[in-house]
């Protein structure tokens, strides 16, 4: 079992941004972050689950992602994600760069979503936060080659 905390943050919509994960497994904790110069809050709190996915090294395995984004929750929940790649219109999606990149870790993991409220009582959510504030207002900013 497997649970990954995930968040993503922008200063301004667009404007500088970061996410940040945390992963726990079998006692183990790991934590990335990384900040881009301009991007949006919601690239950053899916690419952060798709980092958090992307860093398992092992298949089939069970994943509980926990969000504060119903963006990203309710696009794979309600399995609305999984017909946009077939529609005709799914080349004005935003962010299909990244969803395409989504769906292509997402299938290898046993994945089930969690909401959590933002900025309340969930310690590893408020932790992510502080990782994806914290690289957004960072040096080293990375481009965001999907968004610029």
């Amino acid at each position: 079992m497997v649970t990954i905390y995930t968040d993503g943050a922008s200063r301004g919509n667009p404007g500088p941004g970061g996410f940040g994960v945390v992963l726990l497994a079998n006692g183990h904790r790991k934590e990335i972050a990384q900040g881009y110069r301009l991007t949006t809050n919601n690239r950053m709190e899916l690419l952060a689950v798709i980092v958090g996915l992307e860093a398992l090294k092992k298949r089939d395995l069970e994943v509980t992602i926990y969000s504060d984004s119903k963006y990203v929750v309710e696009s794979v929940e309600k399995g609305w994600v999984f017909n946009w790649d077939a529609k005709p219109d799914f080349a004005l999606k935003k962010n299909r760069d990244l969803w395409k990149r989504f769906l292509q870790v997402y299938q290898f993991q046993n994945v089930r979503f969690i909401w959590v409220k933002g900025h309340a009582s969930n310690i590893e959510n408020n932790r992510c936060d502080i990782l994806a504030t914290q690289a957004a207002d960072g040096f080293n900013l990375e481009i965001d080659e999907g968004y610029e």
